[in-house]
């Protein structure tokens, strides 16, 4: 199963992997022996491992968003508007809006597609890099990084950062991302060139634009002029 992720997924993940290796503090979940056939995420209803249903991964998420205060009481028994398959409503919105072919966002929704093996075929990497670069995340940003305030020069020069990280890793479909600092250099370096670019062509317009405005001041070849009492054309 090909899993993608960045990295606050990667960290909880692992962090999840670890409490299930020691057992939770209450003794409810008792150390577990983690192996290639255990289940990614199991049902914490049951002391032997299982893999969690549809029903119950439902369940968690629907208490989660209710604890997070995005849910209130159910009115008069409708559906309510927040549910667990709006999350992935989510996630196809946000990689559309970024320039991601739709074939590579159903493949990583799970989707069967005509394009699936040909998709298959470039690798995890590639689409790893393609979701990496996308920049979603469940954890909140406390401090801006040095990409992070990069983008927002970016965007009031009228960019939008994320989908020129996106399209870029769409043209590299060999490229392996070793770590997170090998890959934030690289959008660093990416995202540098791309205000470079913006900066250079609006100096070009700029200069441009008072070249002309300098030409129709100074008298354009073909402006017709009155001649003043007492002076002279060039051929009189």
């Amino acid at each position: 199963m090909d899993i993608l992720g960045n990295v606050s997924a990667r960290d909880y993940l692992r962090a999840y992997i670890e409490i299930r290796r020691k057992g939770s503090p209450t003794g409810r979940m008792p150390p577990e022996n983690i192996r290639d056939d255990s289940p990614l995420i199991r049902d914490d209803l049951y002391r032997q491992p299982k893999p969690i249903t549809t029903g119950r991964l439902h369940s968690v998420i629907h208490n989660l968003y209710i604890k997070a205060g995005l849910l209130t009481s159910n009115p008069l028994g409708r559906r309510y508007d927040l549910r667990a398959h709006s999350i992935r409503k989510f996630f196809r919105t946000q990689m559309a809006a970024l320039g991601v072919q739709t074939d590579y966002i159903e493949y990583m929704m799970g989707h069967t597609i005509s394009t699936y093996h040909d998709i298959k075929m470039k690798g995890i990497e590639y689409l790893r890099g393609i979701y990496m670069a996308s920049n979603l995340s469940i954890k909140p940003k406390t401090r801006l990084s040095k990409i992070d305030a990069l983008k927002e020069i970016i965007r009031a020069w009228g960019l939008n950062p994320d989908e020129i990280l996106t399209r870029d890793a769409l043209t590299r479909p060999n490229r392996t991302v070793i770590d997170n600092s090998q890959l934030e250099n690289h959008q660093l370096a990416q995202l540098t060139t791309a205000l470079r670019q913006q900066m250079l062509k609006e100096i070009r317009e700029n200069s441009s634009e008072k070249s002309i405005k300098s030409c129709l001041g100074s008298g354009s070849p073909g402006e017709i002029r009155t001649l003043v009492e007492g002076s002279r054309g060039p051929y009189a």
